[in-house]
Formats: structure tokens, sequence, C-alpha cells
């Protein structure tokens, strides 16, 4: 199942992709399920929740779990 990205604003989108450190489009790597931070396959996801999370920020759940720690 290839994933639909959020819409965003032109300005959000373009600041979002300038400021990723690997360079990946946010809207191109969720087309492509793959993760924009890490280039990583994004296809198996832990629940819903995990799952929207990756079409709206293109982040795969390896990355998520590393950046969204429960403190």
């Amino acid at each position: 199942m290839v994933a639909v990205p959020t819409k965003r604003s032109p300005r959000i989108e373009k600041y979002t992709d300038a400021t990723n450190p690997s360079g990946r489009a946010r809207v191109d790597s969720i087309k492509q399920n793959i993760c924009a931070w890490c280039g990583k396959p994004a296809v198996e996801f832990r629940d819903a929740l995990s799952q929207r999370e990756y079409v709206i920020s293109g982040v795969c759940q390896e990355c998520q779990d590393k950046t969204f720690v429960e403190g």
C-alpha cells in the first residue's frame, strides 16, 4: 500500500525539506514508503497512531521510537 502524505502549505513543506538533515523530501519519501530521515522502508508500524504520524512527518517506526521517548 502506498501511503498518502498529508497536505501542508508550500512554505511549511519547503522549510521542512530544507531542514531535514538527510536531504530527502517528505512527500517523495512517503509516496515511496521510505523514511524521510533514515531512508529505510517504512511499511510496518506498531499502531494506527504511529502510521498516522508517518503520513504527517515521513518518519518510520524506528526513527519515531528514537525521537519520541516517553519520560
